[in-house]
């Protein structure tokens, strides 16, 4: 009980209950609903599951607005949590507890301050937001199975969590267990990528017609050659969120446009989906 309110990963005996859950057809049912994690290898998804219990019974699931969370609900967010560690310690997930699901998109308070110096609130509603030290909140509209085949929320806001075990979320994950990959290298990669990145997308919107709203569905053709949604460019953690939805979905774009920053996620992931996934 103490270490789950302390945000720390479960005891082995929760773990192995929930692994019990998983039976061979609760199992491949979950794997089966999202086409992402075809190909896997019998280690792959040995080591997927255990961390798919791990996620399960490290953290807590709330329902928010009367959202009734079944278990099969449960397991395909913790299914898909569990990918970006897969091969990793699980346990770079500890320092917060829950899971707030809601139906649909939620509203979340903003601030920014502009170039001037003034101060803007306002409110955003949002799929996913990854709080430090907090919780993980999530609209199960957007994290369901089959919801999207280039977006995944829970990979994205998980990817956050990631970022923020090192206190401030700026694209740079820790690499306290990857000898191979040094601060500078990741940093000096990501910062030229996603520079790179932000000048593609410049170029994209420079090109749309003064008579066409690039916030409108018209806009998007002019976006659909970049190998990133437009909203990677927002900053390095973004950046860095926006990059491991296409390495885990589909990372051919990625692999072309930036091979450098793919070979370091794969590096890092430990993962190569570009071969998984044919």
């Amino acid at each position: 009980m103490f270490r789950w309110l302390g945000g720390r990963g479960a005891r082995q005996k929760e773990i192995d209950f929930q692994m019990a859950r998983l039976t061979p057809a609760c199992w491949q049912g979950a794997l089966a609903a999202h086409s992402f994690l075809r190909g896997l290898s019998a280690q792959e998804e040995a080591a997927l599951k255990q961390r798919t219990a791990w996620v399960l019974a490290s953290k807590s699931f709330s329902g928010a607005h009367g959202l009734a969370l079944s278990f099969e609900m449960q397991l395909s967010i913790a299914l898909q949590a569990a990918l970006p560690v897969m091969q990793l310690d699980p346990r770079l997930y500890e320092g917060w507890t829950e899971i707030i699901v809601y139906p649909a998109g939620f509203l979340v308070p903003r601030t920014e301050v502009d170039d001037a110096g003034v101060v803007h609130e306002y409110i955003e509603e949002a799929s996913g937001e990854a709080w430090e030290g907090g919780p993980l909140v999530l609209s199960w509209h957007d994290a369901q199975p089959g919801r999207s085949d280039d977006v995944n929320v829970v990979i994205h806001e998980f990817v956050h969590k990631l970022d923020l075990q090192c206190g401030d979320a700026d694209g740079v994950p820790s690499l306290a267990s990857h000898s191979e990959i040094s601060p500078a290298r990741w940093a000096d990669v990501l910062h030229d990528t996603w520079a790179h990145f932000e000048l593609a997308l410049t170029e994209a919107e420079d090109s749309i017609p003064h008579d066409v709203d690039p916030e409108s569905e018209a806009a998007m053709i002019y976006f659909s050659h970049l190998p990133l949604d437009p909203y990677a460019a927002t900053d390095p953690a973004e950046f860095f969120a926006v990059s491991a939805e296409a390495f885990f979905l589909g990372p051919h774009g990625l692999v072309q446009w930036y091979p450098d920053w793919y070979a370091l996620l794969s590096t890092y992931f430990r993962q190569d989906p570009l071969q998984r996934l044919g």
